[in-house]
Protein backbone atom coordinates (compact mmCIF):
# COMPACT_ATOMS: atom_id res chain seq x y z
CA UNK A 1 0.00 0.00 0.00
CA UNK A 2 1.14 3.34 -0.92
CA UNK A 3 1.88 5.72 1.83
CA UNK A 4 1.84 9.62 0.62
CA UNK A 5 4.14 11.86 2.92
CA UNK A 6 3.35 15.14 2.08
CA UNK A 7 5.92 18.78 2.96
CA UNK A 8 6.27 21.93 1.73
CA UNK A 9 3.34 23.42 3.81
CA UNK A 10 3.86 26.87 5.64
CA UNK A 11 2.54 30.54 6.29
CA UNK A 12 2.60 32.59 3.34
CA UNK A 13 1.28 36.01 2.27
CA UNK A 14 -1.86 36.50 0.36
CA UNK A 15 -0.57 36.32 -3.17
CA UNK A 16 2.45 34.70 -2.43
CA UNK A 17 3.31 31.15 -3.74
CA UNK A 18 4.31 27.17 -2.41
CA UNK A 19 5.22 24.37 -3.27
CA UNK A 20 3.72 20.95 -1.76
CA UNK A 21 5.43 18.12 -2.49
CA UNK A 22 4.14 14.53 -1.79
CA UNK A 23 6.30 11.54 -1.56
CA UNK A 24 5.11 7.64 -1.89
CA UNK A 25 7.52 5.10 -0.87
CA UNK A 26 5.78 2.39 -2.78
CA UNK A 27 7.48 1.15 -6.31
CA UNK A 28 4.21 1.28 -8.56
CA UNK A 29 4.12 4.31 -7.59
CA UNK A 30 4.09 5.38 -11.52
CA UNK A 31 0.61 3.23 -11.81
CA UNK A 32 -1.58 5.52 -9.15
CA UNK A 33 -3.89 8.35 -9.82
CA UNK A 34 -2.41 11.01 -7.31
CA UNK A 35 -4.78 13.93 -6.06
CA UNK A 36 -4.50 16.71 -3.77
CA UNK A 37 -7.11 17.57 -1.26
CA UNK A 38 -7.85 20.17 1.47
CA UNK A 39 -10.02 20.76 4.44
CA UNK A 40 -10.59 23.81 5.90
CA UNK A 41 -11.80 24.55 9.47
CA UNK A 42 -15.59 23.91 9.58
CA UNK A 43 -15.78 22.81 5.81
CA UNK A 44 -15.99 19.35 4.26
CA UNK A 45 -12.55 18.02 2.58
CA UNK A 46 -12.66 18.71 -1.02
CA UNK A 47 -10.81 18.35 -4.61
CA UNK A 48 -8.25 20.74 -5.20
CA UNK A 49 -6.42 18.69 -8.01
CA UNK A 50 -5.91 15.35 -9.63
CA UNK A 51 -3.45 14.16 -11.71
CA UNK A 52 -3.21 10.61 -13.83
CA UNK A 53 -0.68 7.54 -13.67
CA UNK A 54 1.23 9.18 -17.00
CA UNK A 55 0.63 12.70 -16.32
CA UNK A 56 -1.47 13.61 -19.06
CA UNK A 57 -4.54 14.20 -18.19
CA UNK A 58 -5.46 16.81 -14.74
CA UNK A 59 -8.00 18.15 -12.83
CA UNK A 60 -8.70 21.09 -11.27
CA UNK A 61 -11.48 22.61 -8.96
CA UNK A 62 -13.11 25.82 -10.62
CA UNK A 63 -11.39 27.52 -7.38
CA UNK A 64 -8.08 27.43 -8.06
CA UNK A 65 -7.79 26.54 -11.37
CA UNK A 66 -5.30 28.86 -13.37
CA UNK A 67 -3.46 29.82 -10.10
CA UNK A 68 -2.55 25.87 -9.07
CA UNK A 69 -0.39 23.27 -11.19
CA UNK A 70 0.03 19.68 -10.36
CA UNK A 71 2.16 17.75 -11.54
CA UNK A 72 4.10 14.09 -11.11
CA UNK A 73 7.85 13.08 -11.59
CA UNK A 74 7.15 9.02 -11.42
CA UNK A 75 11.59 8.75 -11.57
CA UNK A 76 11.36 10.40 -7.85
CA UNK A 77 8.24 8.71 -6.72
CA UNK A 78 6.98 12.76 -6.38
CA UNK A 79 3.85 14.66 -7.09
CA UNK A 80 3.80 18.95 -6.79
CA UNK A 81 1.27 21.40 -6.10
CA UNK A 82 2.43 24.65 -7.23
CA UNK A 83 0.17 26.98 -5.77
CA UNK A 84 0.57 30.84 -6.71
CA UNK A 85 -1.44 33.76 -6.39
CA UNK A 86 -2.33 32.22 -2.83
CA UNK A 87 -5.77 33.75 -0.79
CA UNK A 88 -6.69 33.58 2.63
CA UNK A 89 -9.38 31.29 1.43
CA UNK A 90 -6.44 28.46 0.48
CA UNK A 91 -5.91 27.94 3.76
CA UNK A 92 -6.20 24.19 4.92
CA UNK A 93 -4.50 21.58 5.09
CA UNK A 94 -3.95 19.73 2.17
CA UNK A 95 -3.76 16.02 2.09
CA UNK A 96 -2.08 14.35 -0.85
CA UNK A 97 -3.65 10.71 -1.90
CA UNK A 98 -3.08 8.13 -4.10
CA UNK A 99 -5.10 5.38 -5.65
CA UNK A 100 -5.74 3.17 -8.79
CA UNK A 101 -8.77 3.51 -11.72
CA UNK A 102 -9.65 6.86 -13.06
CA UNK A 103 -8.12 9.96 -11.59
CA UNK A 104 -11.30 11.85 -11.37
CA UNK A 105 -13.11 9.59 -9.62
CA UNK A 106 -13.07 10.26 -5.56
CA UNK A 107 -13.54 7.06 -4.78
CA UNK A 108 -10.54 5.77 -6.27
CA UNK A 109 -8.39 7.57 -3.27
CA UNK A 110 -7.85 5.61 -0.52
CA UNK A 111 -3.65 6.00 -0.15
CA UNK A 112 -4.32 9.31 2.25
CA UNK A 113 -0.72 11.32 3.32
CA UNK A 114 -1.24 12.72 7.43
CA UNK A 115 -1.65 16.27 5.57
CA UNK A 116 0.65 19.61 5.63
CA UNK A 117 -0.61 23.03 6.89
CA UNK A 118 -1.19 25.87 4.30
CA UNK A 119 -1.65 29.35 6.18
CA UNK A 120 -2.67 32.21 3.92
CA UNK A 121 -2.43 35.19 5.65
CA UNK A 122 -4.28 38.64 4.81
Amino acid sequence: QEHPVESGGGLVQAGGSLRLSCAASGRTFSLYSMGWFRQAPGKEREIVATINWTGDSRYYADSVRGRFTISRDNAKDTVYLQMNSLKPEDTAVYYCAAGHGPHTVVSNYDHWGQGTQVTVSS
